[in-house]
């Protein structure tokens, strides 16, 4: 039975990885800020069989606050074989090119935040030697794209810091997935002017996700079509990418 930390619980992809860790009656421990979504989530997960499943209400910006939620998480689980960080929002990139104070906290919403829980869970993982870190990142950290440059640059330091953090972390035996989504089918992008062929069902983002975590996948494009639409952005001439509507 997994012991399981999920933060941002409440996300569309979150809580499709919860309902496939429920299969195996997983125990979990649920960070979100809304209570009455946590609450929904937790419901359901008992509804299928879960036993354990704990609530815990927190603005992961207020990030003097994240060692006591680790200290209730363990004082509940007693360790941690997988922990999920799933929170983050979808700017709008014409208000943060408008307003410092948006863009500076979309990037705490996105980045300085996650990076806060990752060195916290990073040092707790260290001394316990065992378990799996895995990350929400995105494609749009690949490349600096001018319709969400802010929310890419985010992205793009979170998917860095993984980086390290797997090497220095691989060789006591814990795994660090960072996951790159493409457009998935939830409340951030409801509105969106997206192609359907595009849009990933939080269900089959999940799967791949719960496979790559077990398989100690370093680095997981889902839908897996979008590691070959990124390779063609990336490898595109400054001259011609800056010309470019993307």
């Amino acid at each position: 039975m997994k012991r399981i930390l999920i933060i941002g619980a409440t996300s569309s992809i979150a809580a499709a990885c919860a309902r496939e860790w429920a299969k195996d009656e997983a125990e979990f421990f649920l960070v979100g800020r809304n209570l009455e979504k946590l609450s929904q989530v937790s419901a359901d997960l008992r509804a299928r069989g879960c036993k354990s499943v704990t609530n815990y209400t927190l603005d992961i910006n207020d990030i003097e606050k994240h060692p006591a939620m680790l200290e209730e998480c363990l004082s509940i689980l007693k360790q941690i074989d997988i922990a999920l960080i799933a929170h983050g929002t979808l700017p709008d990139q014409k208000k943060c090119e408008e307003d410092v104070s948006i863009a500076l906290k979309e990037l705490s919403n996105n980045a300085i935040s996650t990076i806060a829980l990752l060195t916290l869970l990073a040092n707790h993982f260290e001394i316990q030697k065992c378990g799996a870190l895995a990350v929400i990142s995105s494609v749009a950290g690949d490349r600096g794209r001018p319709s969400n440059y802010l929310y890419g640059t985010a992205k793009a330091a979170v998917s860095t810091y993984c980086e390290g953090l797997r090497a220095r972390l691989f060789k006591i035996g814990v795994s660090v997935t960072t996951v790159k989504p493409g457009f998935v089918e939830s409340p951030m992008t409801t509105g969106l002017a997206l192609p359907n062929i595009l849009i990933a069902k939080p269900e089959k983002v999940a799967h791949q996700i719960v496979h790559a975590i077990e398989k100690k996948t370093n680095t997981l494009y889902t839908p897996r079509f979008w590691l070959f639409i990124m390779l063609i952005i990336k490898s595109l001439p400054s001259f011609i990418f800056k010309r470019a509507n993307l």
